[in-house]
């Protein structure tokens, strides 16, 4: 099957929902033969989790029905993607092509593992929407693209999107993680801008695409992720390891996962009407498939070569499951019989050329040998001829390149022509400092050139039918051979390798807990210490007895990089890579929430303030207790006293979940919290006054910090009249004094609570904490301390 994509989407993916707000997503990759498939609640009206998945997938066909079944106060999935997909092709299909039973006995039918390993009877009552939209994706799959899927070939999942954290698209954005908010700013210099421009060092398009599947949807199981953090140790401790998986990994070629496809799909029988042309170039496509196979499957003793004296768990798994596996010797073998020694995957297109139409042994097939014998004759022509034009012309420096388009023509250097280019030479056209142009016999020559070469590829083919049915019953180990050099791909090309390009110690591996805190020291930045220097390190401690963090400090003081970086760090540890972190141990998150930045909505027709309303909506509705949210000023676009009355009871919400929360705010007042919520915990960052200047230290520290005035200091380095800012501040100092006093005694009427609290705190985490019995003892004895002398 043809995809020439290159990075982009090659997913289909089918809609379809019910009244009882259920949606059904079937979404078939092209690229590599997988199907995903999810059904779930949608628990927004506005289609959040379904644009999370469209996000995640991004399509280049979406299969809707025409009728807009949608649930109350809901605008249907098709209204849906003509708004939020309005770049994507959208396909109608009839209701009927939406058929559960049909696709049921599809995905029995096309599924590379057992039905029972998939649990299909006990999906089959429960995701019965899902499996009607995975009828519709594969009819339109086999009438559209003009093919059979291969029995037993695909990779199915179900369900699958919603055993990995959810990052909602918003958060996408917010956290620039695919790409950067601002990338104008960048100009066109090569910083890495996003999470993923970082981590893009991938070898292989499937190692890229994986990587980004990652990111947008982490994992969640701590087996799978603490695996590759194994591997990731073994080869930091392990050059020989390292390089050697490097080196073994360069020799498969970069479309090693998209040539599965000419195996899981058979082209159905062509009829006469069919023209040709057609026929000769999925030939070339069929025959550069076999050729690109035959080089990656050449390279798998050189992979089982490096992995011999792995011990890691995963890597031990792909040796067992690759390197030992005999089918893999045995199709090399059967490939051998056919397909000449020599013949090795090509890039270069007239190399490539030549390499198809000699990729069969010689002696097969006469008539594809007279074939060949026509295509040689036909390419020596045209080098005699340009030989011929050197000498008659006086033109030494011609050329004779070759593209797929136009076939051979001439290159001639703008220097070597004096005066005129003569008039044998036509269709001329400038090309930076040279001159391209063909003639008549070169065109005559060209078309029979390239007749010989697809009489060459039909023959071939031919010769290659038996092969390829041979190749088709074992398409499944080609699966897993795919899944497995994108996985490595993804750990040695990305994760290992931007590791080991940082200092000795920058980068430490995570632990991992479901229920224990999020704890970071002297965490960082991943994208932008990699643009300044001197990036300041902070911490974070959230429990459940502690778990809400308020962020106070002027603007500019880094609270929105602190937010965005523990989103990244938690994101990074996920996806089982090391984070940059002298240490980290986290709780698995289910989802991130992010709220941050500020702007009207013209195509919703949201101003600002009902943005934010309806980002705040979303994670109120839909967060858990396992979830992490983070929010960067809240009510701030309407009045204060209505902005802060949202921001506190949003914040109580919050801590009614559980939810590990980080809030950052510019409303002092929201520290008052604290006395009452004594797991809310107060932290600014540190600013230093030095002649009405105020010096950035972009520090985390404890408890609240008064700035008077931050923000008059910062309109008058903004050039503020110096009589404005002088009204400004007799103004907002009498505001001042007021709330000083009311916070006091607020703070004195719980000051006893908090003490008891944190008594409570401390003799839980004893609880739980691995220390002996002296150790303890002493904890106990200083807590007692602390609690007498009033310092907790």
């Amino acid at each position: 099957m043809e995809d020439d994509t290159g990075e982009k989407s090659s997913f289909i993916v089918g809609l379809i929902e019910n009244r009882a707000k259920e949606v059904g997503v079937a979404a078939f990759d092209l690229r590599s033969a997988s199907f995903h498939l999810s059904q779930y609640i949608e628990t927004s009206s506005s289609y959040q989790n379904t644009k999370t998945l469209l996000n995640f997938y991004d399509p280049m066909v979406i299969i809707v029905t025409p009728t807009k079944l949608a649930p109350d106060g809901m605008v249907g999935v098709s209204e849906l993607v003509d708004r939020f997909c309005s770049s994507t092709t959208k396909v109608m299909m009839a209701r009927s092509c939406f058929d559960d039973t049909r696709g049921a006995v599809l995905v029995k039918n096309l599924a590379a593992k057992e039905p029972s390993a998939l649990g299909l009877d006990t999906y089959y009552k429960q995701y019965y929407l899902c499996l009607a939209a995975a009828a519709a994706t594969i009819k339109w799959i086999e009438a559209e693209k003009g093919v059979i899927i291969t029995n037993h070939s695909l990779s199915v999942t179900f369900n699958g999107s919603f055993d990995h954290m959810n990052v909602d698209a918003t958060s996408v954005q917010n956290l620039e993680i695919i790409e950067p908010m601002h990338s104008s700013l960048w100009g066109t210099n090569n910083k890495k801008r996003s999470l993923f421009h970082m981590l893009k060092t991938t070898r292989t398009v499937g190692g890229t695409r994986l990587l980004r599947a990652n990111l947008l949807q982490p994992l969640k199981d701590i087996d799978t992720i603490n695996a590759r953090l194994d591997c990731l140790d073994e080869l930091m401790s392990n050059e020989q390891l390292f390089f050697g998986l490097s080196q073994a990994l360069r020799k498969f070629p970069k479309e090693t996962d998209k040539v599965l496809c000419h195996f899981c799909f058979k082209q159905k029988k062509v009829t006469n009407g069919v023209l040709a042309i057609d026929n000769s170039r999925k030939s070339q496509i069929l025959i550069s498939s076999i050729i690109l196979l035959k080089t990656a499957l050449d390279a798998v003793p050189l992979l089982s070569k490096a992995l011999k004296d792995a011990n890691c768990f995963l890597l031990r798994n792909v040796y067992k499951s690759i390197c030992e596996n005999e089918k893999f010797a045995s199709m090399r073998t059967r490939i051998g019989e056919v397909i000449d020694e020599d013949v090795l995957h090509a890039r270069v297109p007239f190399v490539a050329r030549t390499q198809q139409c000699f990729a069969v042994k010689a002696g097969i097939d006469g008539l594809l040998d007279i074939a060949r014998r026509s295509f040689c004759d036909t390419s020596e022509a045209i080098h005699n001829l340009a030989n011929k034009y050197r000498e008659d012309f006086k033109l030494p420096n011609l050329k004779i390149p070759y593209n797929n388009r136009q076939g051979f023509y001439f290159s001639i250097p703008h220097k070597d022509i004096q005066g005129k280019l003569p008039s044998k030479f036509i269709q001329v056209i400038k090309h930076g400092n040279n001159i391209h142009c063909s003639s008549l016999e070169l065109a005559s020559l060209n078309v029979r050139n390239k007749s010989a070469a697809k009489e060459c590829y039909i023959r071939t083919e031919f010769c290659l039918e038996a092969l390829m049915d041979a190749i088709r019953e074992d398409v499944s180990v080609l699966t897993l051979l795919a899944e497995v050099l994108c996985l490595l791909d993804m750990i040695v090309n990305s994760f290992a390798h931007t590791i080991s390009m940082k200092p000795v110690d920058k980068y430490s591996r995570p632990q991992f807990t479901y229920d224990g805190p999020l704890a970071i020291d002297s965490g960082r930045h991943p994208i932008l210490e990699s643009v300044h220097n001197e990036f300041v390190a902070n911490n974070i401690f959230l429990s459940e007895a502690s778990n809400m963090i308020i962020v106070t400090g002027p603007n500019m003081s880094g609270k929105s990089t602190y937010l965005q970086q523990v989103c990244l760090v938690v994101i990074l540890a996920q996806i089982g890579c090391y984070v940059p972190a002298r240490f980290a141990t986290l709780r698995v998150v289910d989802r991130i929430f992010t709220r941050m930045g500020t702007m009207d909505s013209v195509e919703s027709n949201s101003s600002t303030f009902m943005t934010e309303m309806k980002e705040t909506a979303f994670i109120l509705q839909n967060a858990s207790h396992r979830s992490l949210i983070v929010v960067d000023e809240l009510g701030r676009a309407t009045s204060s006293s209505d902005g802060f009355a949202i921001a506190w009871s949003c914040c109580e919400h919050l801590l009614a979940l559980r939810a590990y929360t980080i809030f950052a705010s510019h409303m002092e007042n929201l520290s008052e919290l604290a006395t009452i919520y004594p797991n809310v915990k107060i932290v600014h960052f540190d600013v230093e006054i030095k002649n009405k200047r105020m010096d950035f230290k972009f520090q985390l520290k404890d408890g609240p910090r008064h700035i008077a005035h931050y923000g008059l200091m910062l309109a008058g380095v903004a050039g503020l009249p110096s009589s404005v800012i002088e009204s400004a501040q007799s103004i907002t100092s009498k505001i001042t004094q007021k709330e000083l006093k009311r916070i006091e005694l607020n703070f004195q009427h719980h000051h006893d609570i908090q003490m008891a609290y944190r008594v409570a705190q401390r003799l839980v985490c004893l609880k739980y904490s691995n220390q002996d019995e002296d150790s303890i003892r002493q904890a106990l004895q200083n807590l007692k301390e602390s609690y007498i002398n009033g310092g907790l």
